[in-house]
């Protein structure tokens, strides 16, 4: 069942048909353009010319949705991509009627949704039934590659601990509220520009990163929430004139809820954040940032570095990468570069197993790195083909009957860690 499916990830978990998915899908939403889209999406993907695939719907609109949802109970998977300000109730309530549950990012978007979001973990787990979000930056390639490196200690060393000025991780992610999916211009819901049913900027991409720094950092270990300290957090604005708020949305002007948010006759939207913390013991910065619309030829980009001793693992995508994410190796200052040398060519053929194919080579005009690490095409498969490997993920998980046993706890500390950058910088 999907319900309420106002962001377009609803339907990217719909791009590609499943083996033991039943290809009906039941659809409970408000009467109303989100759902109106949802359903668009889903029929672009039913009668495109490459591999089409064969979803019947079947919608339910009114205002008892959800209860209606909950009477009628015709699958067992509840998908949520939508409105934030009422996923954790949703996320709550389903698992309460025995529903597993995949969840977009965030869960939680203030700290009372995290309150809201333990006791719900502690239900699925009385009732056993699986909740899970839905993190598709671990299926992109240079992050698995990143990952796979860093536990490379000929090749890495060992993960510095860094500073606050000086983290051992940094990850920065830029997005822009105008873009293209599926192959058509992205229609944004009005509320999506509203932080109070979205979420602000530090609380929503955020938990991508803080999720990537947790799994390459301490792969396949569960955390607490007191493992995570946050020792600094800011937010900002970005601001949208009417024609550029009409361009996304279709809207002529700005709703009586957005009204508070516009100065001088400018939307202000608090989706960027940024915040230092550490975790055990090792030192992260985050950084969410969104512009309206990327320069021609470019996207939305992602910025990580990891710091070993011997090596410095680093993804880029700028300009040089032609916006592309490409991941580098950059040699420690005191590492010996013939070993060096030695150790990449080493460990680009111990990936040879999970990733042949995948090279390295020497670099040339990137500074501070020394070999590019090469992918071969078919590893690229882009954003919104990684749903569907995400749902393929759960759906194994549900056919066990049991997620891993450091992902719950993981879920947890991210949202936590993300609440103490929320609450910080909002008292700045």
């Amino acid at each position: 069942m999907t319900v309420d499916p106002g962001h377009f990830h609803a339907a990217l978990v719909q791009k590609f048909m499943y083996s033991d998915v039943d290809p009906v899908v039941h659809v409970y939403a408000p009467p109303g353009e989100d759902v109106a889209h949802h359903l668009k999406r889903i029929e672009s993907f039913n009668t495109r010319a490459e591999n089409p695939t064969s979803w019947q719907t079947k919608t339910y609109t009114g205002a008892d949705f959800f209860e209606k949802m909950l009477e009628e109970k015709p699958g067992n998977i509840v998908v949520l991509a939508g409105n934030n300000a009422l996923k954790t109730d949703y996320i709550l309530r389903s698992v309460q009627a025995g529903l597993n549950v995949l969840a977009d990012k965030p869960m939680a978007i203030t700290p009372a949704d995290y309150e809201k979001l333990v006791r719900a973990f502690e239900v699925a787990e009385a009732n056993g039934v699986l909740l899970y979000d839905i993190m598709t930056e671990r299926f992109e390639i240079t992050s698995m590659l990143q990952r796979a490196l860093s536990q490379d200690r000929e090749l890495f060393g060992e993960l510095t601990r860094g500073t606050p000025t000086e983290p051992a991780i940094v990850k920065e992610s830029v997005h822009h509220f105008a873009k293209t999916v599926a192959g058509a211009p992205l229609i944004r819901p009005q509320w999506f520009f509203d932080v109070r049913q979205e979420g602000e900027g530090i609380v929503d991409v955020t938990t991508h990163l803080v999720d990537l720094v947790q799994w390459q950092a301490f792969p396949e270990q569960a955390l607490d929430p007191k493992d995570a300290t946050v020792l600094d957090a800011r937010r900002w604005s970005t601001t949208l004139t009417p024609a550029q708020f009409e361009q996304v949305t279709g809207a002529a002007s700005f709703p009586d809820y957005l009204r508070g948010d516009v100065r001088d006759g400018q939307l202000h939207v608090y989706s960027n954040g940024e915040f230092t913390y550490r975790l055990r013991g090792v030192h992260a910065r985050i950084s969410v940032i969104w512009n309206f619309e990327a320069p021609p030829g470019t996207g939305d980009t992602h910025f990580s570095t990891m710091r070993g001793t011997k090596a410095a693992l680093t993804i880029r995508q700028g300009e040089a990468e032609q916006y592309r994410p490409v991941l580098y190796i950059e040699k420690a200052a005191n590492t010996d570069a013939a070993a060096h040398e030695k150790a990449v060519k080493r460990a680009i053929a111990a990936l040879q197993m999970d990733y042949p194919g995948v090279g390295a080579r020497r670099a040339t005009n990137t500074e501070g790195a020394d070999w590019v690490v090469t992918v071969p095409e078919r590893y690229n498969v882009g954003h919104e083909a990684h749903f569907a490997q995400v749902t393929e993920n759960f759906l194994k998980y549900l056919r066990t009957g049991d997620l891993p046993d450091w992902e719950v706890p993981n879920m947890l500390t991210k949202y936590a860690t993300i609440m103490q950058a929320y609450e910080m910088s909002r008292s700045r």
